[in-house]
């Protein structure tokens, strides 16, 4: 809801606060005031077009700032914060709107520069500015479409939340299933891959530890002959060779044995001896068993010819298998495989297991590709049953609508006029169902059913507007409304009902109006008058807050072109006695909370009675 605006430098206003209030507020004044600079400055201050020929002659630039209360936990809050602005300590939102002569704008919200496009997007939220400049933006598809759905009513709210709920899930399935489907072809060859490197993994049949055992063979293998020499030569060096006949050839045996025979002889003589014959009789035990080892490992040591090549074959098999999957992942990248050696056997094996697992999950896409296709139909036809029942409720809630607006264009001296809501297919199902909505306006028997903003004039346009907002009442969250031209090319009874109908609007929100009525500006619970100063501008003290008595002077020279007609202040004073007394009894009476058609949680009372 507005609190406040400020204007400066915009056409006649050379700096003017309008402090504004809940419910019904007019502005009144002469001809070239000033009035329609207001609803202008509004515009601007919410995204409208900025025009430098606007700006007041002589003025850097114009102007506007307005402070307004929103719910701090609201979507409007939200935005300001996600852009860097805050709401003051009050709890209200200030935002601003300049543009100068040479045709730069600039915006702020909070306290913080942003785009004019945010402020745009807020004014959905905020504001519903109906001007001769604005209503070519008014009532844009899709805020139609959430007008209507609000005013069919519970029902058809319960409808939506089932049809989105049901969409949403289709989205699901169909983006997992088109995931599964546009990535066949590559599992199939990962697959295949990995099936390929299983079967020559199990075809080899590698053993944990055997490339290292075989390396260990292959090096004994290779080498016999010179392992045979040395083994044959320390063993003759140990022991001697009993095959060469000759018992002269000393060895280290038989040597220890000398020696140690020599050191016993005398060990009676000088017992220091006696621990070195201990130690050399000990030496002769340990080279006698090396001696007997080095000829049993002389049996074991033969060459192989064709066992070599059998190990050597072994080998190059495991190394290729080592070159192709030791330091792979399952998936493929090149990277060591969890568990696994790297470049070595234990990866390979490490590979195995995990790409194992690996295909069973490929494997299992499949039966999910099946499954997923059957859930994805069977949603798309929940999504078209609900979707159908989303058509047959908006039908039924258009052609209410269209029937209580057109009632109400009768009251607006617009008695030929037809007003039709269009509910037509759209291609495709989207979040909220697959409908176009239009309203549509005939201006006059005979005249074709065209879309709002063509279907009639400016003033026409206003009229309209009005009884959609008043029929829309609690439909659309718009805190503030405000109406310029409404009653422009109407007077008399038509006049009275614009008053009534924009006072019953403001028993749901803040409507402020710019008017040339006496009979609307009654009706209104705060009354502004705009007044030019002697050098032909609006100044701060331009702008007043009229009480009772001002009222009754003001509308007296709206009357009869006087302030102090006799006449007329009679028939102000009759006019706001009425007008009041009209307020308070369908306050007491049924107030906003009365019986009738109610509109997702609104009534709709406030449009099916009232003095037609």
């Amino acid at each position: 809801m507005l609190e406040e605006v400020r204007i400066t430098g915009l056409g006649v206003i050379d700096d003017a606060v309008l402090e504004l209030s809940p419910g019904f507020t007019v502005v009144t004044g002469e001809t070239g005031a000033g009035k329609t600079m207001v609803v202008t400055g509004l515009g601007l201050l919410f995204g409208g077009r900025a025009d430098p020929a606007r700006v007041r002659p002589g003025a850097e630039r114009a102007m506007v700032e307005g402070r307004l209360r929103v719910d701090p936990a609201g979507h409007v809050a939200r935005q300001v914060s996600e852009a860097g602005g805050e709401l003051d300590e009050g709890g209200s939102l200030i935002v601003s709107r300049s543009v100068s002569a040479e045709g730069r704008s600039r915006a702020f919200a909070g306290g913080r520069s942003v785009p004019v496009s945010l402020l745009a997007y807020l004014a959905d939220d905020l504001v519903a500015v109906h001007g001769q400049a604005d209503q070519q933006q008014l009532l844009r598809p899709a805020r139609q479409r959430e007008a209507l759905d609000r005013y069919g009513g519970g029902q058809l709210a319960t409808a939506m939340a089932d049809y989105q709920r049901l969409y949403q899930r289709h989205r699901e399935v169909s983006a997992e299933l088109a995931t599964l489907t546009g990535q066949a072809r590559e599992r199939e060859r990962e697959a295949e891959n990995l099936r390929r490197g299983l079967a020559e993994v199990a075809r080899v049949a590698p053993t944990a530890g055997e490339d290292a055992a075989l390396l260990a063979e292959e090096e004994r293998l290779a080498h016999a002959d010179a392992l045979h020499l040395a083994a044959t030569t320390a063993h003759e060096a140990l022991a001697g060779d009993p095959a060469s006949g000759s018992y002269q050839a000393a060895d280290a045996v038989a040597l220890l044995a000398a020696a140690r025979q020599a050191v016993d002889g005398v060990t009676a003589h000088d017992p220091a001896l006696a621990p070195l014959a201990s130690r050399l009789a000990e030496a002769a035990y340990i080279t006698s068993d090396v001696a007997t080892d080095l000829a049993s490992y002389l049996q074991s040591v033969e060459a192989d010819p064709a066992r070599l090549a059998a190990v050597q074959e072994r080998r190059a098999e495991l190394t290729r298998l080592v070159r192709a999957y030791g330091g792979l992942a399952a998936g493929g990248d090149v990277e060591p495989a969890p568990g696994g050696g790297g470049d070595d056997l234990a990866g390979v094996l490490a590979w195995t297991g995990q790409a194992a697992r690996r295909l069973a999950e490929l494997d299992g896409d499949d039966e999910a590709i099946e499954s997923l296709t059957a859930e994805e139909a069977r949603l798309a036809g929940a999504v078209a049953e609900a979707g159908g029942r989303l058509t047959i409720l908006r039908r039924e809630a258009a052609a209410t609508f269209a029937a209580d607006v057109t009632s109400e264009l009768s009251a607006l001296a617009m008695p030929h006029a037809r007003l039709t809501v269009a509910v037509t297919p759209s291609p495709d199902f989207g979040p909220h169902g697959a409908d176009e909505v239009e309203i549509r306006l005939a201006a006059h028997p005979g005249a074709p059913d065209l879309p709002l903003a063509k279907g009639a004039s400016g003033g026409e346009l206003s009229r309209v507007m009005l009884a959609i907002e008043v029929v829309f009442a609690g439909a659309d969250p718009v805190p503030t409304f405000v109406f310029d031209e409404v009653d422009a090319g109407v007077g008399g009874k038509a006049a009275v009902e614009i008053g009534r109908r924009l006072a019953r609007l403001a028993r749901l929100a803040q409507v402020i109006v710019v008017t040339h009525l006496p009979q609307v500006a009654a009706f209104a619970t705060t009354h502004l008058l705009v007044d030019k100063a002697g050098d032909g501008s609006v100044t701060r003290s331009g702008v007043v807050k009229l009480d009772e008595p001002g009222r009754v002077s003001e509308l007296s020279r709206m009357l009869a072109g006087l302030e102090d007609s006799e006449f007329g202040r009679a028939h102000a004073g009759e006019l706001l006695a009425a007008a009041a007394a009209e307020r308070d009894t369908a306050t007491a009476g049924r107030g906003v909370a009365g019986a009738g058609r109610e509109v997702a949680g609104a009534p709709a009372s406030l449009w099916q009675d009232g003095g037609q």
